[in-house]
């Protein structure tokens, strides 16, 4: 058991400081070299847990998906929002969903690793999506498969361009205007009402489960705001 736990260690340590190399230097320029340094391990170390670089990629990739890092919600739209928010503000802070992005969207790798993080976010929101349809909050047209397609493209789009032209300073603006656009035409006017999408939105989700975590380990934090929720927030 503590050989499986200092290996399941060994093996975060390695894809943080990969997230770090493939978010600096993207695909092409990243090497297992750099990896190793960063993560102070050896190259045996990396190999015994990923094969090729291409496989260090993947597992980058893979890894916003172990946990689920946004509480359910009995409003599945507001759960819905809250994804992309607590998204948008970890985006910034966490270098495993910004690589992820990164080795999502670069030319280099797209076909390699199958569009990336790309079908796993569509799959997470169009999952959400059928949930708020079953609880009638969504409106009559909406199909959610089109619609999840839809949403994580717009927000794909929104990330790239502050990216582009903020490095990111406004995402949350943005992406909270990204879904006070949206919601209109997807949520029946019940829901609509209360569903909180300001730009402060998702770093009050991180705030919650960061209290949660600690008030499970007996009111002592261990992580940081980022770490406590980027053990996954993505799709579970």
């Amino acid at each position: 058991m503590v050989r499986q736990e200092r290996a399941l260690r060994t093996r975060r340590l390695i894809l943080e400081a990969a997230a770090s190399v493939f978010d600096e230097f993207g695909y092409e320029g990243a090497t297992i070299g750099e990896v190793v340094s960063r993560a102070g391990v050896t190259r045996g170390a990396v190999y015994f847990h990923f094969a090729s670089k291409r496989d260090l990629a993947q597992g980058v990739v893979e890894e916003q998906f172990v946990q689920d890092g946004v509480p359910e919600r009995s409003c599945k739209l507001q759960e819905f929002v809250d994804t992309g928010m607590v998204v948008a503000h970890l985006m910034p802070r966490d270098p495993l969903l910004s690589a992820g992005a990164r080795l999502s969207l670069g030319q280099d790798v797209f076909d390699d690793l199958g569009g990336g993080a790309i079908p796993g976010w569509i799959s997470r929101m169009e999952a959400l999506l059928v949930a708020a349809g079953e609880r009638g909050e969504l409106l009559p047209h909406v199909v959610p498969a089109d619609t999840a397609w839809l949403v994580t493209a717009a927000w794909t789009g929104v990330q790239i361009q502050s990216q582009k032209l903020s490095g990111r300073g406004d995402l949350e603006l943005r992406v909270s205007g990204l879904y006070q656009h949206l919601m209109p035409s997807i949520a029946v006017s019940g829901v609509l009402g209360s569903l909180q999408m300001g730009p402060d939105r998702g770093g009050q989700v991180v705030a919650e489960v960061a209290a949660a975590r600690a008030a499970e380990n007996g009111g002592v934090e261990s992580k940081s705001e980022a770490g406590a929720v980027a053990d996954g927030v993505g799709v579970g």
